[in-house]
């Protein structure tokens, strides 16, 4: 084992409890490269002394740190560091198919010694601020999904910014942050450009946009300006309730469940999607092509995003990008 003079930076004004600075500086030591597997940990004792605090407090530490596998102890030589396993939270908002691609490219791009913990925050800012303030100092890099809520920057502020990823909507971003976004507004626009033969096939276009989605609003101003510019009849339409399928109409949806209604009429009234009614649907799924003869979609790319997170965390490197939105055209339009 190697010793390392390495030196412990606490503030006792803090309201970062003692025993979690502790943690928090070993482990950014490692992710730094200050400390590496092998190297011996200051005793305990001599911990105590330097920084004026209790053996129970140095202890609490080091117990953590030997249950999240960071350090290991030997009987009568003291602690070193076990390895260079590093922790890496992922923040999404739900767990839907598009997020299982987006989650399984960025954990698969990542070698063996980082460990993903996923949490979920359900755009709702009570559970986002748990989350975050829970996990400050415990983890070697952020990837988190951010969402529309004005408290969103002043919870990600208590995150260092070299260590946070902003992912998927540029919303309550600053210039300084790392992300990987999706463009819902002008490449959303450019993509209905590209299906406009399709969509002069039918007589009007209804937008699906129910109360319950957290699909961003810009994606509406730009279908609104599309059809003005192409002289396309419009509405947006927002109660289900109100969703009834017409004849000679085309819809987007940003919604599956709201897709899921819409071929419920299909069968119902016995329309063959793509011939009777069209449908453009937001975000590729692995099961959209086989629905109906496939459904057209616009949507980022979700591997490319997770692909893009994973290099966030293994390049010590800032990161500013913006993933492409494509057209996939099927049968449904």
């Amino acid at each position: 084992m190697n010793e390392k003079n390495f030196a412990f930076s606490i503030n006792h004004e803090s309201d970062i409890p003692k025993y979690q600075q502790l943690v928090n500086s070993i482990n950014n030591a490692i992710a730094k490269n200050l400390l590496s597997k092998g190297d011996l940990l200051p005793s305990v004792n001599s911990i105590c002394k330097e920084n004026k605090l209790s053996r129970d407090t140095v202890f609490k530490a080091y117990s953590i740190l030997k249950d999240q596998r960071v350090i290991e102890s030997v009987p009568n030589k003291g602690y070193y560091v076990a390895g260079e396993t590093r922790k890496v939270l992922l923040v999404l908002d739900t767990f839907k198919a598009y997020k299982e691609v987006l989650y399984h490219s960025f954990v698969n791009n990542l070698p063996d010694n980082i460990i993903t913990d996923v949490q979920f925050h359900h755009y709702n800012i009570d559970n986002f601020k748990t989350i975050i303030n829970n996990s400050v100092g415990k983890y070697y890099k952020y990837v988190v999904m951010n969402f529309d809520h004005k408290e969103v920057t002043s919870v990600l502020n208590n995150i260092s910014n070299e260590k946070l990823l902003l992912i998927d909507w540029n919303i309550h971003s600053k210039p300084k942050n790392n992300y990987v976004f999706q463009d819902f507004g002008k490449a959303f626009y450019e993509c209905l450009i590209e299906a406009v033969d399709l969509f002069k096939k039918y007589k009007s276009i209804d937008f699906l946009y129910p109360g319950f989605t957290n699909h961003p609003m810009e994606t509406i101003t730009f279908f609104k300006k599309f059809c003005k510019e192409f002289g396309f009849e419009h509405s947006i339409i927002t109660d289900p309730k109100e969703f009834d399928i017409k004849k000679n109409k085309a819809y987007i949806g940003v919604s599956d469940r709201m897709l899921g209604i819409f071929l419920e009429q299909c069968r119902e009234k016995d329309f063959e999607p793509g011939v009777d009614v069209g449908f453009l649907s937001y975000n590729e799924t692995p099961m959209k092509k086989f629905i109906y003869k496939g459904i057209s979609v616009v949507t980022t790319d979700f591997k490319e995003l997770g692909t893009k997170g994973a290099e966030f965390v293994t390049k010590d490197e800032p990161m500013q990008c913006y993933v492409p939105t494509k057209l996939i055209i099927r049968e449904s339009l």
